[in-house]
């Protein structure tokens, strides 16, 4: 895929991006997905385990070296314990912050400061590789679609398309048309870390939910 060294989470965050709004000042890209990429990638690596359905940290003082799943392990050690659903949408804007700086320092996104009505400060968000973006979307797609055998897929881009699929991150394709090839996805994002499969599940579940009520919102 474009952008292979990118985490899950950043490529999430690339994906949720609207095409039509290409500057951001914090609605979008949507934080749901890019949090449930953040804790894909700390349960793909051991790092948060399941516990009767709550997303537990194996030690205090493991890291990976991220920024960005390093502050999300920290905020879930230094936290009452939730559900994986919860940790999905919970203080997820964090997530997504810590998200854009790392893009923004890849040289994916740019960063302007402003101040709105000329006192508060904030930043906008722009798109910078626009054709990587595009083409990241389109090979999410393809990777839907087929007719790539799922054994042929890497686990980490089974898990970025099944969680963009759950969240409904790529527009104009029918998901629903695709519901097996989706669930063989999901199968394989998960076929080398035991216990993964369920935390999966769960995730994806808040995700569909997120979707079905941004979906059902009046506009």
């Amino acid at each position: 895929m474009p952008n292979g060294p990118l985490s899950l989470p950043a490529r999430l965050c690339l994906l949720a991006w609207d095409p039509a709004r290409p500057a951001d000042t914090g609605t979008a890209p949507l934080p749901g997905p890019v949090r449930a990429g953040a804790l894909t990638e700390l349960a793909r690596r051991g790092l948060l385990v399941d516990e009767d359905g709550i997303a537990t940290p194996v030690d205090l003082d493991s890291g990976t070296g991220d920024a960005v799943l390093d502050g999300l392990l920290e905020l879930v050690r230094e936290s009452c314990p939730h559900s994986w659903r919860t940790w999905v949408t919970l203080r997820s804007r964090v997530t997504l912050d810590a998200v854009r700086e790392q893009l923004v320092a890849e040289g994916c996104l740019r960063a302007d400061k402003k101040r709105v009505f000329g006192v508060f400060p904030s930043v906008e968000y722009a798109l910078e590789r626009v054709a990587a973006v595009e083409a990241l979307r389109e090979e999410t797609r393809q990777v839907l679609r087929g007719p790539q055998p799922v054994a042929g897929i890497s686990e980490r881009d089974a898990a970025l398309v099944t969680l963009a699929a759950s969240a409904e991150l790529l527009p104009g394709e029918d998901v629903r048309a695709h519901e097996q090839r989706v669930r063989e996805l999901a199968e394989r994002a998960v076929a080398s870390v035991p216990g993964l499969g369920e935390i999966l599940r769960e995730i994806r579940t808040a995700l569909a939910a997120t979707a079905r009520a941004r979906a059902t919102a009046p506009p």
